[in-house]
C-alpha cells in the first residue's frame, strides 16, 4: 500500500495474498493457519460466544451493551474489518475496534517501524525500529480481546483480498490508493473509510454505499408518556398528563397501548407526529375511531432511515462536510484543499514538507493556489502555512481524536447504529501551537534526532518537548479516561526528564467489565490495583516515563499525603473520575493552590471536556448540572407506574432488609457505645433502631436454610399479596375522587394481588434469591437447588391476611410528610422497655454479615433478587417487566461507556494540555467541548471567565485571596485589615471554628486578641495543626467605611 510519503502508483491486482505474508494472532499468540477458527479450544469457545446468535459476554461488554444494544453487537459480531496503516492513527482505530467485539480485525501495513512512529504508535517499542509494523503490532493488539482474532498482512492490497471484508479503513494512504480502493468498495457494497492526520490536522471520509440503513439515528431511549386525552378529528391531538413536556418532534413516529375507548390506537402501526407543541402533538386522522375514555401510554418508535453515500471520487469534487467547530465555518473547505495539496506535493517531491522548512511551505502555498484555481473565495494562507509546516508531524492526541471518531464510524458501518459522518470531517487544533508560530519555530528547532519524539517535535520543536519532559502532573483516577490519559502522556514524553513525574492514584481494583475499554488491563490483571497495573503498562510503552502509583482516595482523609508541598510542586492536575463529589473536591484543591485542572467525562457516545485555568476561567464547581429528579416516596411505596419505580423499590428493599438492619445489629453486638449513641437520636429514631436490632437478633433469627425459605415465602406474601389487598381495601378499583374522577387513573395504576406458585419461574427466583441472601446474613450455608427450595416453599404455612380498617396510606407527598411528622413522636417508656428486653451481645453468638449491593457478580444473588422483586411488583401493577440487562443498568446506576468516546475525549483533553504547557494566557486559545458521536455532533466554546466581585475599587475572583506572610496576633490581624484595606472584620472563622466576632464578651475577646493566629486556631478548635499544613485559611465577614457589609476574598495565612 502506498502512503503519502511515497509517489508509487496504485498497487497491481493479484489473485491472492501469499500465505507467508499473513499472520493470525489470538490472545497475542501467532497462528499461521489459514483456517477460520483458532486451534486453541478456549479461544474457539470465546469466538463462538462472541459470534452470531450465541450469547454475548455481558460480563465483558456490559457497559458497551448499554450504548449499542444486543442487536447492534450481534451485527458487529458478523463483521470482518480491514484496517490499513499501522502508524499512530491506524493502531488507535484498531485498538478501539478490537475492544468493541467485531468478528475479526485484519491489520495491514507494508512498512517498517521508524523512530517517528514511536511518537504515537503505543504498541511499538524502541527495539522494534526496522521491524515490520503490522507483524510487531498484531500480537499486542490481539491481547486486548480474546474474542476477536487479529491477522497481520504485509502484502500489497488486492481486490480479491479486500472482498473478504465488510468494512475497509485506509490510513496514511495516497489519494490514488484511496480513490482506487474506494471506488471498488463502492461498487461491491463494502463500507469504505479513509482517515488521516498530519500534525495538528485531521481528516475523515465515509462511504457506506448507495443504500445504507440506519436502524437508530441517535441511540436515545424511546420516549414514553402517559396520556390524558386524544381528540377525535381529522388531526387528532394527543395531550399528556399533568402538562408534562412530551419531547416528541415533527417527523417522529409513535404507537399506543392501554387506551380505553379509542382502542384502535392500541398496538397500531407507527403513526407520524405531524405537528407538536410542548404538551400536545397531532397524529393524523382519528375521526373514524371510538371515543377516548381514559388512560393510555404513547411510545416513540425508532424507524429505520436509508442514507445514500457518494463514492470518494464523486465526493472529492462535491464534498459535504460535518462541521466540528462552529467558530471555524471556513475551515472544512480550506482543509479539504490542504489535504489534496499535500498529495500533490508528495507526488512531486516523494515526501511531505519538512518541518517548518520555508522553501517547502512556499511550494505548498503555490500548489494550493493552483488547485484553488480562479475561485473568488480568498485562501487563508496563514492556516495553509501552519498545515505545511507541521504536516510531517505525528501527534498522539490528534490521532486519538480522529481515531476515536473513525472507530465509531467503523462500528456504525457494522451495526447500522447511529448516524454516520456524511461524508467529510475535518478537525484542527492550531491553538496548541505557540503564538506567532512561524516566527518562533523553524526547521532547525524541529529537525529529527532519531528520537522517539521526532514526530511530536516536528510540530512543536525540541524546546517544547523539554517542557513536557519536566512537567509534574497528578492524575486522579486510572479507569477508562485514566488509561487513555497515561497512554497519551507516555507517547508525548510527559515526565521523562529532570524533576518530571506523574503521580496516579486510584483506590479501585480491576473488574472484568473494565477490560472492554480500559485497554491497559488484561484478564490476568483482574482484582489487581488499577493504578499499579496502569503505571506498569505505560512504563513498557515508554521506559523513560517517571510514574508513581498510589491506591488512595483523594479527599480530606488523605490531605496528609496530598498536602501543601505536594500540590505546590505540581504543574497541573487531571481528573479521571466517575463522581461529582470527588471532582468538586479536586477542583477546590486546584483553586486553592492555583493549579490548572483538566476535567472530562463520558456517557455512552457523549463526552465533555473542561479546562480550568487559574485567573483565566471559572472553576469546575462554578456551574453545576441540575440535581437528578427523584421519585416521590408515595409513588415508590404505593403508586408505581414505570419499571424505574419498581426497580428503585427493589433496591430500597435490598438495602432495607439485607444491609441496613443487619449493619445496625452488628454495631449493637460489637460497639459498646452503640446504645448510648442510639438513645441520643432524635424523634422516633431510637425506637425504630432498637426495633430493627430486635428483629435481626431475636425475632427472625433462622436456625437453618429451611427457615430462610419460610422467611422468604412470608416476605413474598407481605409484599405482593397482603400489601396490595390492603391498598385495594383503602382504595377500591371503582373509587372516585372528590371531583368525581376515577381514583385509579392518570399515573395511578390499579394493582392486583399475585397468587404464589412455586412452579412459576419468577416466583421461585424471588424465593431462591431472598432465602440465599438471608442465609448469607446469618452465615448459614447457601443452597442453589431450585427443586429442593420449591418443595420446601410449597409446604410453608402462611397466615391468612385480612385488610384492616384505620390503616392510613399517603396519596401524595404532602400527606406522606404529614404522616412522617406524626410518626416521629418520642415514647421514652417504649424505648426503655425495648432496650431492657434486648439480650446482651455476649449471649447472642451470631455471626452477622451485612450485604452491600454488588451488581457485577452474577453468582451472588444480588441482581437475582432485584430483578425478581422488581418484576413481581411490576406484575402487581401491570407494568411491562425489565430483563436482567436493563434492570442492572437502572438499579445499578451504571454509566454506559464505550472505548471510542473515551479515546476522543482524552485526545481533546491532551490538546488542551499542550496549550497549558505552552503557557497560553488568552482565554480564546482554549476550548471547552461537548461531543455526541451518535449524531454526530461536535460543539466547542471558549471557557467561561470567572465571576468578578468588587470591594472599593478592588476587583477579585474565586482565584484571589489575601495572602499574609508574617506572624501576627489576632489584634495585629484585625488592625492590618482596618489600616491597609479599610475593612473592619466583624467575624472571623477557620473551618467550623468561630475565632472572633463583634459580639464576643470582653474577657474572651481580650484573651484571644493577644494570641498568635496559629495558637488561636488550636485554642478554639481544641485541635493541633498538623505538621504538613503550611498555611491556614480564614473566612472573613467585613464592613467598609460606610459600615456596610462587603464580600471579600478569604485569607491565606502562611505559617512560619
Amino acid at each position: 500500500m502506498s502512503t503519502t510519503a511515497s509517489a508509487d502508483p496504485p498497487p497491481q491486482k493479484k489473485a491472492r495474498v501469499e500465505p507467508e505474508s499473513e499472520q493470525r494472532f489470538e490472545g497475542g499468540v501467532a497462528n499461521n493457519s489459514a483456517g477460520d477458527l483458532p486451534h486453541n479450544s478456549d479461544s474457539v469457545e470465546m469466538m463462538q460466544q462472541n459470534g452470531t446468535d450465541n450469547d454475548i459476554d455481558e460480563g465483558l461488554y456490559s457497559r458497551q451493551l448499554y450504548v449499542l444494544g444486543h442487536q447492534a453487537m450481534r451485527r458487529m459480531a458478523l463483521s470482518n474489518i480491514l484496517i490499513s496503516g499501522m502508524k499512530g492513527l491506524g493502531v488507535e482505530i484498531a485498538k478501539n475496534v478490537v475492544l468493541s467485539g467485531v468478528k475479526s480485525v485484519t491489520i495491514h501495513d507494508e512498512g517498517t517501524v521508524t523512530w517517528s512512529d514511536l511518537s504515537s504508535q503505543f504498541f511499538l517499542r524502541e527495539g522494534d525500529v526496522g521491524s515490520q509494523r503490522a507483524v510487531v503490532t498484531g500480537p499486542r493488539l490481539a491481547e486486548l480481546n480474546s474474542y476477536v482474532p487479529v491477522t497481520a498482512s504485509t502484502s500489497p492490497l488486492t481486490h480479491d483480498f479486500i472482498s473478504k471484508f465488510q468494512v475497509v479503513v485506509l490510513t496514511d494512504s495516497s489519494l490514488e490508493t484511496q480513490i482506487e480502493i474506494g471506488e471498488f468498495c463502492h461498487q461491491k457494497g463494502i463500507c469504505f473509510i479513509s482517515a488521516d492526520t498530519k500534525g495538528l490536522f485531521g481528516q475523515l471520509f465515509c462511504d457506506f454505499g448507495k443504500e445504507f440503513t440506519v436502524y437508530d439515528t441517535n441511540g436515545e431511549q424511546p420516549i414514553s408518556n402517559m396520556i390524558a386525552a386524544v381528540t377525535k378529528e381529522t388531526e387528532g391531538v394527543v395531550t399528556c398528563i399533568d402538562e408534562t413536556r412530551h419531547g416528541y418532534e415533527v417527523g417522529d413516529y409513535v404507537t399506543f397501548s392501554e387506551i380505553k375507548g379509542m382502542v384502535e390506537l392500541n398496538k397500531c402501526e407507527p403513526r407520524l407526529v405531524t405537528s407538536a407543541g410542548p404538551y400536545t402533538f397531532s397524529i393524523g386522522d382519528t375521526s373514524q375511531f371510538g371515543d377516548y375514555v381514559q388512560g393510555g401510554i404513547v411510545t416513540q418508535v425508532k424507524m429505520p432511515k436509508t442514507v445514500s453515500f457518494k463514492s470518494i471520487k464523486d465526493s472529492l469534487s462535491a464534498p459535504e462536510y460535518i462541521l466540528t467547530d462552529f467558530a471555524k465555518f471556513d475551515r472544512p473547505a480550506l482543509l479539504h484543499l490542504a489535504f489534496q495539496t499535500l498529495h500533490k506535493f508528495v507526488g512531486k517531491n516523494g515526501r511531505v514538507p519538512k518541518p517548518y522548512a520555508q522553501d517547502d511551505i512556499e511550494q505548498f502555498i503555490n500548489l494550493a493556489k493552483e488547485l484553488h484555481g480562479s475561485s473568488e473565495e480568498a485562501l487563508n494562507e496563514d492556516v495553509l502555512r501552519l498545515f505545511a509546516g507541521c504536516a510531517s508531524g505525528n501527534v498522539c492526541p490528534m490521532q486519538a481524536v480522529i481515531g476515536g471518531i473513525t472507530a465509531q464510524e467503523v462500528l456504525k458501518a457494522c451495526s447500522g447504529k447511529f448516524m454516520p459522518v456524511y461524508q467529510w470531517l475535518y478537525f484542527d487544533a492550531t491553538e496548541c501551537l505557540p503564538e506567532n508560530t512561524l516566527s518562533v519555530l523553524n526547521a532547525e528547532k524541529c529537525q529529527p534526532r532519531n528520537s522517539r519524539y521526532d514526530g511530536q517535535a516536528a510540530v512543536f520543536g525540541w524546546e517544547f518537548q523539554q517542557k513536557l519532559a519536566e512537567s509534574r502532573y497528578f492524575l486522579v483516577g486510572a479507569g477508562a479516561i485514566g488509561c487513555e490519559m497515561l497512554k497519551n502522556w507516555a507517547m508525548m514524553g510527559m515526565a521523562t526528564e529532570g524533576n518530571g513525574k506523574i503521580i496516579v492514584t486510584d483506590m479501585d481494583v480491576i473488574e472484568k467489565s473494565n477490560l472492554n475499554r480500559q485497554f491497559l488491563f488484561r484478564p490476568g490483571d483482574v482484582q489487581k490495583p488499577k493504578s499499579r497495573i496502569a503505571a506498569n503498562a505505560v512504563r513498557q510503552m515508554n521506559p523513560a516515563i517517571v510514574i508513581e502509583s498510589h491506591e488512595n482516595r483523594v479527599g480530606p482523609e488523605t490531605e496528609s499525603t496530598y498536602d501543601d508541598n505536594f500540590f505546590e510542586s505540581l504543574t497541573g492536575i487531571a481528573n479521571a473520575l466517575d463522581n461529582v463529589e470527588a471532582r468538586m473536591y479536586v477542583d477546590r484543591r486546584c483553586v486553592y493552590y492555583c493549579k490548572p485542572l483538566l476535567e472530562s467525562g463520558t456517557l455512552g457516545t457523549k463526552g465533555n471536556v473542561q479546562v480550568v485555568i487559574p485567573h483565566i476561567t471559572e472553576s469546575y464547581s462554578s456551574s453545576q448540572d441540575p440535581p437528578e429528579k427523584s421519585i416521590p416516596i408515595c409513588t415508590l411505596k404505593n403508586f408505581p407506574n414505570a419499571i424505574e419505580h419498581t426497580l428503585q423499590w427493589a433496591r430500597d428493599q435490598f438495602e432495607g432488609i439485607f444491609l441496613q438492619p443487619v449493619e445496625t445489629a452488628k454495631q449493637f453486638m460489637t460497639d459498646s457505645k452503640f446504645l448510648e449513641r442510639t438513645l441520643k437520636l432524635q424523634g422516633a429514631q431510637p425506637l425504630e433502631t432498637l426495633e430493627a436490632v430486635r428483629s435481626v437478633v431475636v425475632d427472625q433469627v433462622p436456625g437453618c436454610f429451611a427457615d430462610c425459605i419460610a422467611w422468604a415465602r412470608n416476605l413474598f406474601q407481605a409484599n405482593y399479596i397482603n400489601q396490595i389487598k390492603q391498598l385495594l381495601f383503602n382504595f377500591p378499583p371503582d373509587q372516585q375522587t372528590s371531583t368525581g374522577t376515577p381514583f385509579w387513573s392518570g399515573p395511578k395504576r390499579c394493582p392486583h394481588p399475585l397468587v404464589f406458585d412455586a412452579d412459576v419461574e419468577m416466583h421461585l427466583d424471588y424465593i431462591v434469591a431472598a432465602a440465599n441472601l438471608r442465609a448469607k446474613n446469618y452465615g448459614i450455608p447457601q443452597n442453589r437447588n431450585r427443586s429442593e427450595i420449591a418443595a420446601i416453599a410449597k409446604g410453608v404455612r402462611v397466615p391468612e391476611f385480612t385488610p384492616r380498617s384505620g390503616v392510613t396510606i399517603a396519596v401524595n407527598e404532602s400527606e406522606a410528610a404529614n404522616h412522617s411528622r406524626a410518626d416521629s413522636s418520642f415514647d421514652p417508656e417504649a424505648v426503655k422497655k425495648l432496650k431492657d428486653a434486648l439480650p446482651k451481645p455476649s449471649e447472642l453468638g451470631l455471626k452477622l454479615q451485612p450485604i452491600e449491593f454488588e451488581k457485577d457478580d452474577d453468582t451472588n444473588f444480588h441482581m437475582d433478587f432485584i430483578v425478581a422483586a422488581s418484576n413481581l411488583r411490576a406484575e402487581n401493577y401491570d407494568i411491562a417487566p425489565a430483563d436482567r440487562h436493563k434492570s442492572k443498568l437502572i438499579a445499578g446506576k451504571i454509566i454506559p461507556a464505550i472505548a471510542t468516546t473515551t479515546s476522543l475525549i482524552v485526545g481533546l483533553v491532551c490538546l488542551e494540555l499542550y496549550k497549558l504547557i505552552q503557557g497560553h494566557k488568552r482565554i480564546e486559545s482554549y476550548k471547552d467541548g461537548f461531543i455526541n458521536l451518535a449524531l454526530p455532533f461536535f460543539g466547542f466554546s471558549e471557557p467561561k471567565p470567572p465571576v468578578k466581585n468588587k470591594f472599593y475599587d478592588n476587583t477579585f475572583t474565586l482565584w484571589d485571596r489575601f495572602e499574609i506572610n508574617e506572624e501576627m496576633t489576632l489584634k495585629q490581624f484585625l488592625d492590618y485589615f482596618e489600616e491597609k484595606h479599610k475593612l473592619k472584620i466583624t467575624m472571623l472563622s477557620q473551618g467550623v471554628s468561630m475565632l472572633y466576632s463583634f459580639f464576643l464578651n470582653e474577657q474572651r475577646k481580650n484573651e484571644r486578641l493577644a494570641l498568635k493566629m496559629p495558637e488561636l486556631v488550636q485554642t478554639v478548635s481544641k485541635k493541633t495543626i498538623p505538621p504538613y499544613v503550611n498555611a491556614l485559611v480564614f473566612e472573613l465577614c467585613c464592613s467598609d467605611e460606610k459600615d456596610e457589609d462587603v464580600e471579600v476574598p478569604y485569607v491565606k495565612y502562611n505559617i512560619h
